[in-house]
């Protein structure tokens, strides 16, 4: 076994071998027993066992499962503040809507451009540290004046590259945000204006990247949510999405706010309306997916799942950021059974990918109230050969020959995991992100051991609590009534500081 795993590319043929590979044969994932993956440069070349070719690196990962890279179409690329409303509720007095009184203030960009930068290094950091090779950053922007800069994408990119992360970059822009009138009620401000011309930078972004030679940096259009975008921002987003043959991602089907807006403005549920646009297709990507007609969610009828399967559309599912917010698709059995294309994201902290799939199978096991609803292979091939389809990229998202050399290695060999009858059963009974010990990306080792080369996280992870400290203390101004932090963020227990002394 060589255990020197350079930063760099290796040259020649690379086999990697373990107790599991999970390979691809006949258009599905299939276990290889103490099998083996050789590719060389950025590609497979054989997967199998018994490989009979000229090999110039080996290495032999013995009790653990060599699996195609986890594609993560939600990624988080922020310093995220879901802990904050995890228990402090509900949102729109507590900073996750801005007040009337902010939006007259004028809004303000809450990080410097230095912030921003680290933000995105930082997340795509953990996200290669969670088996994803292949990311579609999402940030919030909550925090934003109004929304994202080509500047900061340009940075990210850098980010990518040097770090080794497949990603899908665009700029999230929008015509309008809700806000909290005085009396509390929700209402909807709008700019079309500024909104158009935000996407004018969004797209010269995707240009940019689109003429780059990079492997690892492509582009994507990200108008922020259904609610917030108008139907002329919709329709150039969509026609740019098809000059340019790049996906899009609008965030959609997520609440009941967002719902009763589209069906209140427009007579349709907003799948309707998207559809009656022109606007879905094999590039739409639509997080989150839990109210939509023909679920249990909502009570309209309608044909959403149908308008899904024949435009091709994908759902992409967040499980675990859903059941925190105590919402979830109806149901993962009954959209995968109508045809609907299904991907997955994490879209919060930790991007624990393993987790996700293991809270995914859990709520669809309840909602359905059944236990054979959905089986662990489902959500596996969602978190790889789902989202590889969605980016309409079959080198991706399984390891077959031709494919792209995205790899990862799950240690199995530990006490906590014990036995182990069948690998993917086991990992989504006992796995974490914790076993994940290598990650290869287009062909580069990005992590060996645990270890990312040139990054450090323990001064990164100081330096994120510093900017979620700071970001933090600046609620009280987007907050409701403007309260202090401590009358918006309650403690779960009296809080005692030891630290502190009497005078």
């Amino acid at each position: 076994m060589n255990k020197s795993v350079p930063s760099a590319p290796l040259s020649g043929p690379v086999l990697l071998s373990s107790r599991w590979v999970i390979g691809h044969q006949d258009g599905k994932h299939a276990i290889f027993e103490n099998g083996c993956v050789v590719y060389e440069n950025d590609t497979v070349i054989f997967v199998g066992h018994d490989y009979q070719g000229d090999v110039a690196h080996r290495f032999d990962y013995g009790t653990a499962i060599i699996s195609p890279g986890f594609i993560d179409l939600d990624a988080l690329s922020d310093i995220d503040t879901t802990i904050l409303s995890f228990d402090n509720q509900p949102s729109w007095k507590k900073g996750r809507v801005w007040p009337k009184s902010y939006m007259e203030r004028g809004p303000y960009e809450m990080y410097s451009a230095e912030e921003l930068a680290f933000q995105k290094r930082y997340s795509f950091a953990q996200l290669i540290r969670n088996g994803i090779t292949t990311a579609m950053p999402i940030a919030s922007l909550f925090y934003r004046e109004w929304g994202e800069t080509n500047d900061e994408f340009s940075s990210a990119a850098t980010s990518a590259e040097e770090l080794g992360l497949r990603v899908y970059l665009g700029p999230a822009y929008r015509t309008g945000n809700t806000f909290v009138q005085d009396d509390g009620s929700i209402e909807f401000y709008f700019d079309e204006t500024r909104g158009l011309k935000n996407f004018q930078d969004a797209l010269a972004f995707a240009e940019q990247m689109e003429s780059r030679s990079s492997s690892l940096v492509k582009a994507m259009l990200a108008p922020d949510r259904i609610e917030t975008c108008t139907p002329e921002l919709l329709k150039r987003t969509v026609q740019a999405s098809q000059d340019l043959d790049i996906p899009f991602r609008l965030h959609c089907c997520q609440s009941d706010t967002e719902f009763n807006r589209i069906v209140d403005a427009y007579g349709l549920s907003p799948l309707e309306w998207l559809n009656s646009l022109g606007l879905l297709s094999d590039r739409s990507l639509l997080p989150h997916g839990e109210y939509v007609c023909g679920s249990r969610n909502v009570s309209r009828k309608g044909n959403d799942l149908a308008i899904m399967r024949d435009t091709g559309a994908t759902f992409v599912h967040c499980p675990v950021v859903s059941a925190r917010h105590g919402s979830f698709m109806d149901s993962f059995s009954k959209f995968r059974h109508a045809g609907v294309r299904i991907a997955l994201g994490t879209d919060t902290w930790p991007p624990d990918f393993i987790q996700n799939m293991q809270v995914g199978i859990m709520m669809s096991r309840v909602k359905d109230d059944s236990i054979q609803s959905v089986r662990s292979e489902h959500y596996f091939d969602a978190a790889t050969i789902g989202g590889a389809d969605a980016l309409r990229r079959p080198d991706l998202g399984r390891l077959q020959t031709g494919s792209k050399a995205d790899i990862i290695v799950i240690n199995m060999d530990n006490d906590r995991i014990g036995h182990v009858i069948d690998p993917i059963q086991t990992l989504m009974m006992a796995g974490s992100n914790r076993d994940i010990s290598t990650v290869i990306i287009n062909g580069r080792f990005v992590m060996a051991d645990g270890v990312i080369p040139d990054f450090d996280f323990a001064a990164a992870r100081e330096q994120a609590q510093q900017q979620f400290d700071r970001l933090v203390s600046l609620y009280p101004d987007r907050t409701f009534g403007h309260p202090p932090v401590s009358e918006i963020f309650s403690s779960s227990y009296p809080s005692f500081d030891g630290q502190k002394k009497d005078s």
